[in-house]
């Protein structure tokens, strides 16, 4: 699925677009086009790593569970929620080497989604990038 109005990106202009998000201050992403952007960069990335973490720091468990699944579906994983409810600020993380979807409470301030890029080939993508935005499938 490619988003018509994304422009097209080379893997490392990719690169460079997702390190804009340096998961200590809060990136505004604002336009219909800047997101189609993102959302091109993650998945030319995606396609250089061998798999992807996902983190999510959320105001809610249902926020935060949203965004994973949308994140996750679009990159080709079947995430299932966790099993424990909790109340306030929630981290969920999501392993798809394991399935395994884990959620704790998170007292910060960061609200998005981190991608962690990994791969066995040093030359292919291993990176962090995030807080990438929460709403960026939506």
């Amino acid at each position: 699925m490619t988003d018509s109005k994304a422009i097209a990106l080379t893997c490392d202009q990719a690169h460079r677009l997702l390190k804009q998000f340096d998961c200590q201050t809060a990136a505004s992403v604002q336009s219909a086009e800047e997101k189609a952007s993102l959302r091109e960069a993650l998945r030319l990335v995606a396609q250089h790593s061998d798999y992807q973490m996902l983190g999510v720091c959320a105001s809610s468990q249902a926020e935060g569970w949203a965004a994973l699944e949308q994140y996750a579906i679009a990159l080709g994983y079947a995430p299932q929620p966790p099993a424990v409810s909790l109340e306030g600020p929630v981290y969920l993380k999501f392993n798809p080497k394991s399935s395994l979807c884990y959620v704790d409470t998170y007292p910060g301030e960061h609200r998005g989604v981190l991608v962690s890029c990994q791969s066995a080939d040093p030359d292919d993508i291993n990176d962090l990038y995030g807080h990438l935005p929460l709403d960026l499938w939506d």
